[in-house]
């Protein structure tokens, strides 16, 4: 039984299926249809569960933005997402073979065409931040959206976090070195999420409120990512569709083989904790952000 809201349970359906159909219309079938096409939209269109642009409309719905300004900026991060999880796949990086239950893009295609696709997917991001039609917010606020999602997902954020992952494979990572690393991979692009659905709102001037949701983001962004290890270890492919093991199988630092299982999991709890606690005077309006918080940390447990 579940333990939200059914209003939230809608948001969650509305949302992921909004952005399946704004993806759609991004990556259609056309009559010149062609190998990267085809595997761009098979990367995007494969089941996957938004979660990223549930963050920005559930950030945007706690600053009552009008939808129609969320809607570029939750196709782009689930863009800028997907061309990472190809790249990620692929045998010069994590070598997995199956992703969201399907086999991975280099393995549906092939390496090259797998290469190609996710860097298409990576600047047909910007390209939709940069549509006045499809993000009709002001120049200022395009110019610095495009900005917050270039640094979150290059040199100094997710491709670095990539990197970091790449060089301790086979290293015994302390506490702090591997905060570090996830705070790259996996919580930066979560930030840029939060970031990018402040710059839609009408308080982009507001500096506390800003703060207040960077720290969600970063405590958010660890939270779910020692789910994610704790998921690798007690979790079931069939469930969580890619293979489990995989840390272990390449030899990588994790919260569990650091913490231990339980200690992990009261790790996880307590980020998630000052998480809301970070939001807390947003009040009633962010109940949505909230349970959202506490449903990407607690997915499968």
């Amino acid at each position: 039984m579940s333990i939200f809201k059914p209003d939230f349970l809608e948001f969650i359906k509305d949302r992921q299926a909004l952005v399946a159909r704004i993806c759609t219309k991004l990556l259609p079938i056309t009559s010149n249809n062609n190998r990267l096409s085809a595997a761009m939209r098979y990367s995007v269109m494969n089941n996957g569960k938004r979660l990223r642009p549930l963050l920005v409309y559930a950030v945007g719905e706690a600053l009552q933005t009008p939808i129609a300004k969320l809607h570029a900026v939750a196709a782009s991060v689930e863009l800028i997402h997907c061309y990472s999880l190809i790249h990620d796949d692929l045998p010069a990086m994590d070598n997995d073979d199956l992703r969201r239950g399907l086999p991975s893009c280099h393995k549906a295609f092939d390496e090259a065409t797998a290469i190609l696709a996710g860097d298409a997917l990576q600047t047909l991001a910007f390209e939709v931040l940069c549509d006045a039609e499809l993000n009709p917010v002001g120049t200022r606020q395009q110019l610095a959206m495009i900005q917050a999602l270039a640094r979150a997902s290059g040199a100094t954020g997710m491709i670095l976090g990539q990197a970091l992952d790449l060089a301790a494979e086979g290293k015994n990572l302390g506490l702090s070195e591997l905060i570090t690393l996830h705070q790259h991979k996996t919580g930066a692009l979560f930030s840029a999420c939060i970031e990018l659905s402040f710059l839609a709102s009408s308080c982009m001037t507001d500096q506390k409120l800003h703060q207040q949701l960077q720290n969600f983001g970063k405590n958010l962004g660890l939270a779910f990512q020692i789910q994610d290890d704790i998921l690798d270890v007690t979790g079931d492919t069939a469930t969580l569709g890619k293979l489990v093991g995989s840390d272990q199988k390449l030899h990588k630092s994790t919260f569990p083989s650091l913490l231990g299982l339980e200690t992990a999991q009261i790790q996880a709890d307590a980020y998630l904790h000052k998480a809301i606690e970070a939001i807390a005077e947003l009040g009633e309006q962010a109940e949505i952000l909230r349970n959202l918080a506490t449903h990407l940390k607690n997915r499968w447990r």
